[in-house]
């Protein structure tokens, strides 16, 4: 039998590389161990296979180190049977969402940082939210300033922060 010449024939395509099976297998074991951090009720509307969501589970339940890093590689198996398109936007969206609510906490603590320090925060707080009790807000800045410096427990800021959130919310809403 004659050996081909290589430069009269071009090559075969043989299916992707041995490095590109094994990056896609890595990214399925990440999106994987994202999964396997999700509670109950977001797995629950992911719509995952069966033998996937039982692989996921008996993660949870496993602590050694060992077992873990075999039972991902075994849920990255599962998921090259499933489109995981529909899983990665989820868990995008989830994750915008969360970072979008720890700003907006963010933004509300420094209101209350600011109302608590200067005077004329509460005014610049009534501008941009004018529904806003001004009475009820002097109360609890007043109240949590006392609390301050007494060194009681924080209970009035805690519910000036409650309040501003609800404030915020409605004013979000209408």
């Amino acid at each position: 039998m004659q050996t081909p010449n290589k430069n009269s024939e071009p090559p075969i395509y043989d299916g992707p590389s041995k490095s590109q099976l094994k990056r896609e297998a890595e990214s399925q074991q990440a999106i994987g161990k994202k999964l396997v951090e999700l509670p109950r009720e977001k797995l629950a509307k992911l719509d995952l296979p069966e033998a996937l969501l039982e692989a996921i589970a008996e993660t949870k339940r496993i602590t050694a180190n060992g077992a873990i890093r075999r039972q991902m590689q075994y849920i990255g198996r599962l998921m090259r049977d499933i489109d995981v398109l529909p899983i990665v936007d989820q868990l995008a969206r989830w994750e915008g969402k969360h970072n979008e609510e720890n700003a907006r906490f963010h933004t509300l603590e420094r209101w209350r940082e600011r109302l608590l320090s200067s005077p004329e925060a509460l005014s610049d707080f009534l501008v941009q939210y004018p529904l806003a009790d001004s009475q009820q807000l002097r109360s609890l800045i007043r109240n949590s300033q006392k609390e301050t410096a007494t060194n009681k427990p924080p209970k009035s800021s805690r519910e000036l922060f409650k309040l501003l959130r609800e404030i915020s919310e409605k004013t979000a809403l209408d």
